[in-house]
C-alpha cells in the first residue's frame, strides 16, 4: 500500500518541530558563542570564525542525532510490523481473536462485532494496519529519516546564522563595529521571537508564553556565555 503525501499547504506545518528544533538550539548555542568571544575581548575575524565552526559542527551533528533518532522509530515500526504479518500467518486464530477484543472494547457487540473482524481480517494490509494501530498505538510517520535531517541542519544553519549577521556585515563592508553586540542581541532577540511564534502554534500554547519561555532560555545562554568569556578572559590575561 502507498504512503499517502503531504500537500504543498500541509509541507512546512508537517516539518515545524524539526524547524523549531533546529532553529532554537541553532540561535541559541551561535549566540552563546558569540557572547562567549564578545566577554573574551576577541576580534571580529575570530567570533565569526568561532560562529560558523559552532554552525556547522553542532548543526550537522544534531541532524546527524535526529537522522539517528528519526531512523531508530522508522525501523522498530518496519519489525513490529514485520511480526505483525508472521503472526498472521501463523497464529491467525490469535489473532483474529485479538481484532475481536479491539472492537468488543469499543462498544461492538453480536452480529455488527463479527462483520467488523470479518472485513478487517479479509485484508492482511487493513488488518496490520489496523494492529498497529490500535494494539501497538503506532504510526508510520511520513517523513524520512533523510527529510528530518535535512530540515534540522537547514533550521539551524538559518536561524543560527542571525547572531552572527550584524558582525559578518561590518567586515564585509567595513562599517562601524560600535555596538555589534547590541545588533548581535537585538537580531537574536528577533529570531528567538519568531521561533516562540512558531514553536506557540506547533504545541497549540499562548504565544506571548512561547515568547517568553524562548526569549528566558536565550539570555540565561548568553549571559553565562559572556560572564564565562569575561571571566576566562581575565584569568588567563
Amino acid at each position: 500500500m502507498s504512503e499517502p503525501h503531504a500537500t504543498n499547504g500541509s509541507g512546512f506545518r508537517e516539518f515545524l518541530p524539526e524547524f523549531v528544533y533546529g532553529g532554537i538550539d541553532g540561535a541559541i548555542t551561535t549566540f552563546a558563542v558569540v557572547a562567549g568571544a564578545t566577554g573574551a575581548g576577541f576580534e571580529i575575524p575570530v567570533i565569526i570564525i568561532l560562529g560558523f565552526a559552532n554552525l556547522i559542527a553542532d548543526g550537522f551533528s544534531m541532524s546527524v542525532g535526529n537522522f539517528f533518532s528519526s531512523k531508530a522509530n522508522v525501523d522498530a515500526y518496519d519489525k513490529h510490523k514485520a511480526t505483525e504479518y508472521w503472526e498472521i500467518e501463523n497464529l491467525r486464530e490469535t489473532e483474529v481473536e485479538e481484532i475481536r477484543d479491539i472492537y468488543r472494547k469499543k462498544g461492538f457487540e453480536g452480529e455488527l462485532l463479527e462483520q467488523v473482524v470479518g472485513v478487517i481480517t479479509s485484508n492482511k494490509d487493513v488488518w496490520v494496519d489496523t494492529m498497529m494501530k490500535e494494539e501497538l498505538e503506532l504510526s508510520k510517520d511520513r517523513k524520512s529519516p533523510y527529510q528530518t535531517a535535512g530540515m534540522t541542519f537547514f533550521s539551524f544553519l538559518l536561524i543560527g546564522f542571525i547572531p552572527l549577521a550584524a558582525y559578518v556585515f561590518a567586515l564585509l563592508f567595513n562599517t562601524s563595529q560600535d555596538n555589534l553586540f547590541l545588533y548581535a542581541c537585538l537580531l537574536t532577540g528577533v529570531a528567538l521571537s519568531i521561533i516562540g511564534v512558531l514553536k506557540s502554534t506547533l504545541n497549540d500554547k499562548n504565544v506571548l508564553q512561547g515568547l517568553a519561555e524562548t526569549l528566558f532560555l536565550g539570555g540565561i545562554a548568553a549571559i553565562l556565555a559572556y560572564f564565562a568569556g569575561d571571566f576566562l578572559e581575565n584569568l588567563f590575561r
